[in-house]
């Protein structure tokens, strides 16, 4: 892998994170949409904050997980919904666990370009800045029975 494909992966690896991150913020403040991205655009993506540096992240890919998975909530909780375990509902879920979810089955089901196991092993590295092992393997999981479903 060149140095530009490295930055370039590190790049989305933060856009990962910052719209799990994003999404949220948007489910638990209501953020409006246009507001919530102009706040991560100017004072989250590549700044500091609290003496940690965010990483500097791929903007229109950010953009794109964001909104999309916004805008298809409602179908993509049916696909994740479906491949929970028995007696298990969304609701359930942790509300970051469930963005992870959310954020990760969007690019399955609409990011053709985003081979299937780099957009699994990449939320699987976001549910590990937030959960233990096992929360991470549910994350795995999940997002392996989606991707089955939805990239056949």
């Amino acid at each position: 892998m060149t140095g530009r494909a490295k930055s370039g992966s590190k790049a989305r690896a933060a856009a990962r994170l910052a719209a799990v991150q994003a999404l949220y913020q948007f489910e638990m403040e209501q953020t409006q949409l246009p507001m919530l991205l102009d706040e991560f655009h100017r004072h989250r993506l590549g700044a500091e904050i609290e003496d940690a540096q965010y990483a500097q992240a791929e903007v229109a890919f950010f953009d794109d997980v964001v909104k999309g998975t916004i805008a298809r909530r409602d179908e993509i909780d049916g696909v994740v919904a479906d491949k929970l375990a028995d007696g298990w509902k969304l609701e359930r879920l942790d509300r970051t666990m469930l963005q992870i979810l959310r954020a990760g089955a969007y690019e399955l089901m609409a990011r053709k370009d985003v081979p299937t196991g780099t957009a699994i092993s990449e939320y699987l590295d976001v549910a590990h800045a937030f959960f233990d092992a096992k929360e991470a393997k549910f994350v795995n999981g999940v997002l392996d029975a989606v991707a089955k479903a939805v990239r056949s």
